[in-house]
């Protein structure tokens, strides 16, 4: 436990304490009064409004339309369903920027929507809703779709055969079963919309505006840190209720529900009516994932004297169209998230892997209270996080502001959650007389590990490392801040794009997030090919 607690402890803890405490000391003091003060002002209870809100309506957009779908994978078998499973849910691993940017292409001024009927819908709240069911569309049918696939179907027969409608026996058999994984995903659904940064940034322009984007105003361009503070409390506060509120549903799906093999449930569509809602399903993925992906992409061509690639080899020059939005070719871009992105993976697999082994040990509250530190970063502002990475490692012996590691360090925080919730349930399955008895023929614990624990979570080791690579490579909040100006990351480039006037600005940004877009998608395909190869152990 001890690396994973000082990793914590200087890059988390540090940080972010550092940053509220100036926030909310003056002369020493601690001016608990400021809380009220801020929470009373009426811009701050609209945001907090808009916030709350936004994220209820897009939890329950996202539940309307992405249930059907669940029920699609779950209990049907056509062909190109693990490919069609793989494309629904690249967007929950693409950076929020790219779907602010897809979304952008298609409803923004010149998008698609805008050329076919002259009807723009950026800067309205429609935009933001429909980006974040984009987003979160795969969690919905990972979660309720992975569960429902595992009900035996014959609990829902056997109340057909005793006179029960098929709506009936829905109501009364499935959903009481399918409740708790409803739930769990309403509530992550909820957590990613209540402190969305990337997608509000973008579309919302200045009418709206979410904690967090309120949080990296109030920093970054009013430097007002007093409010600042009092909102990453209350974001804090929100977040660790969610996880809260989360957990207990997990726990309660867990020791509630008997499960079958996946294979028994599923069969190919039947009649009419299966047919009619397979096809639905296909039609809202093309309509709602694969077309502003598609309309992305052909932006990124369409240039000023006809479709190519002049986007593409602008970003080779710095200064292209008079620009001067970067000190180097934007390019450069990509080489730099791509090194960062792999620093930041190893760190998180150090860490998060040392934190789960640590977890695999019984140690009552201690190793519970361990847990919930690794959850920690998933709950407080990125943006604050950032900010207190400059304004804290700042002198010797870590003076790291003008150091390249700052930003893995940033990244490989998001990383270690992901590395140790894929790690620690195979971790927990090793059985411990195989490691007693490598000790017994004279192993070291070294040794012991490398020989037994290894083999068997390898796999895991690598989807670990393939969700740390994809959240790294996305990461905004944090590195917004700390990213050099002669080192930009993919995401802060495409932000810094945008926020510039002119054609040549837009079709980079459209470039440079088809890039970015491709290289998740190709990790997030050799990811599914990992978790859904049986040729070894796992």
């Amino acid at each position: 436990m001890a690396v994973p607690v000082a990793f914590f402890g200087l890059f988390f803890a540090y940080p972010v304490t550092a940053i509220v405490g100036r926030g909310l000391k003056a002369g020493g003091d601690w001016q608990f009064g400021r809380i009220g003060d801020v929470l009373a002002r009426p811009d701050i209870l609209d945001v907090l409004w808009f916030t709350t809100w936004q994220a209820l309506a897009s939890t329950a957009l996202t539940l309307l339309i992405a249930l059907p779908g669940a029920y699609v994978f779950a209990r049907f078998d056509f062909p190109g369903k693990q490919l069609l499973r793989a494309v629904v849910t690249v967007p929950f691993v693409l950076p929020t920027v790219v779907v602010g940017t897809a979304f952008l292409a298609l409803l923004g001024r010149g998008g698609l929507l805008d050329e076919l009927w002259g009807v723009r819908l950026d800067t309205t709240v429609w935009a933001i809703l429909l980006a974040h069911v984009f987003f979160n569309y795969a969690v919905v049918v990972r979660t309720v779709g992975g569960l429902w696939s595992q009900l035996d179907p014959r609990q829902e027969e056997a109340a057909r055969v005793l006179g029960a409608g098929r709506f009936a026996a829905f109501r009364r058999v499935t959903l009481p079963a399918l409740g708790p994984a409803v739930a769990a995903a309403a509530l992550m659904v909820f957590l990613f919309t209540f402190t969305s940064f990337g997608v509000v940034q973008i579309l919302g322009g200045p009418a709206y505006s979410t904690l967090e984007v309120e949080i990296y105003r109030q920093t970054a361009q009013l430097l007002d840190l007093p409010t600042a503070a009092v909102l990453t409390l209350v974001q804090f506060a929100a977040v660790g209720a969610i996880l809260a509120v989360h957990a207990a549903t997990v726990r309660r799906r867990e020791r509630a529900l008997k499960l079958v093999d996946p294979d028994q449930t599923s069969r190919r569509p039947r009649g009419p009516g299966q047919w009619a809602l397979l096809g639905g399903v296909l039609l809202t993925a093309l309509l709602l994932i694969l077309l502003p992906l598609g309309v992305l992409v052909e932006r990124s061509f369409d240039g000023p004297g006809g479709y190519g690639f002049g986007y593409y080899e602008a970003l080779q020059s710095a200064g292209s169209g008079g620009s001067s939005t970067f000190l180097v070719p934007p390019l450069e871009a990509v080489g730099n998230s791509l090194r960062y992105a792999l620093v930041a993976t190893l760190i998180a697999l150090v860490v998060g892997g040392l934190a789960a082994a640590a977890l695999t040990r019984r140690a009552g509250r201690l190793v519970r209270g361990f847990d919930a530190l690794l959850m920690l970063p998933l709950g407080v502002s990125a943006v604050t996080v950032g900010f207190g990475f400059l304004i804290t490692l700042d002198e010797p012996p870590l003076d790291l502001r003008t150091s390249w590691i700052l930003v893995p360090l940033a990244q490989a925080l998001v990383g270690v959650p992901f590395v140790v919730r894929t790690m620690l349930p195979v971790l927990r399955a090793v059985d411990d007389r195989l490691r007693e008895a490598a000790a017994v023929l004279g192993a070291s614990p070294l040794r012991a590990w490398r020989e037994v624990d290894l083999p068997l979570v390898r796999r895991a080791v690598l989807v670990a490392a393939g969700f740390a690579f994809a959240v790294s490579l996305g990461e905004f909040g944090a590195t917004v801040f700390i990213a050099r100006p002669d080192n930009p990351t993919l995401p802060v480039a495409v932000a810094r794009l945008l926020g510039r006037s002119g054609e040549l600005n837009y079709g980079q940004a459209m470039a440079l997030s088809t890039i970015l877009m491709l290289v998740c998608a190709v990790s997030l395909l050799l990811l599914e090919r990992i978790r859904t190869d049986r040729s070894g152990e796992f």
